[in-house]
């Protein structure tokens, strides 16, 4: 399988006054590994495992992701209260020009 590396964006085109709210970040990427070592357990060892059980764990994988991403500018307050407005918003694919597949 062959792997395909993106070349790193330089820090000169990173807006300097950008904040990364490091600790939300942190834990929506925490949730999202501890999802892909379920869902490769799962794979591996449950024989009954099927399609309607993989899209829940990959739609819990990709909120979490998705919101890493997203909500990376986010205040403390913002994401510790978490609007509906908000969680909906964050938890989108993202769309931005620094985030190109």
């Amino acid at each position: 399988m062959r792997h395909c590396h993106r070349k790193q964006i330089t820090s000169e085109i990173i807006d300097q006054d950008f904040i990364m709210n490091k600790e939300y970040v942190l834990y929506n990427l925490k949730e999202a590994k501890e999802q892909i070592t379920k869902t490769i357990y799962d794979l591996e060892n449950n024989g009954e495992y099927d399609f309607s059980e993989f899209r829940v764990e990959m739609e819990h994988l990709y909120h979490h992701i998705n919101t890493a991403w997203n909500a990376q500018n986010s205040t403390e307050k913002e994401s510790y209260e978490c609007s509906e407005e908000n969680f909906q918003q964050w938890r989108k694919f993202p769309s931005d020009q620094w985030l190109i597949l």
